[in-house]
């Protein structure tokens, strides 16, 4: 999490765990740390765990069993390859109004985008090579 981050905490916290799901890397029927057990390790608010645990399962990638916990749900293939590319759309949205924010051009965003595409994928690359 970052604390500088105009981001709200509980906006970091559910994209970085939904992420987490939709990436496969936490598993269906991973059993997550109860609400208390989340806040107390990331040393914030329970309203806040609660109100990522709420959001996550309104959105179907959580469900709650009363008195056993909160449970990572079962997300189908084509509904995890709706929810990463929204998470996608989403972020490069963000980045296309930080960009007109402080005036960039189409084309000046265009290059940059691919400069960082090239530079995140084929870190081997130098910058002089295509």
């Amino acid at each position: 999490m970052n604390e500088n981050s105009a981001e709200p905490l509980y906006h970091q916290i559910e994209s970085q765990l939904r992420s987490l799901i939709i990436s496969g890397q936490i598993e269906e029927g991973t059993l997550l740390p109860s609400i208390r057990e989340f806040a107390n390790g990331l040393n914030c608010s329970v309203i806040t765990v609660r109100r990522v645990y709420q959001d996550l399962e309104s959105e179907g990638l959580l469900r709650t069993k009363q008195g056993t916990g909160t449970f990572v749900a079962k997300v189908g293939t084509s509904q995890r390859e709706v929810f990463r590319r929204e998470a996608v759309e989403e972020a490069l949205s963000h980045a296309v109004d930080v960009g007109m924010s402080v005036k960039c051009e189409e084309d000046e965003l265009r290059e940059l985008f691919l400069s960082i595409l090239k530079r995140k994928y084929h870190p081997e690359k130098g910058e002089g090579e295509a």
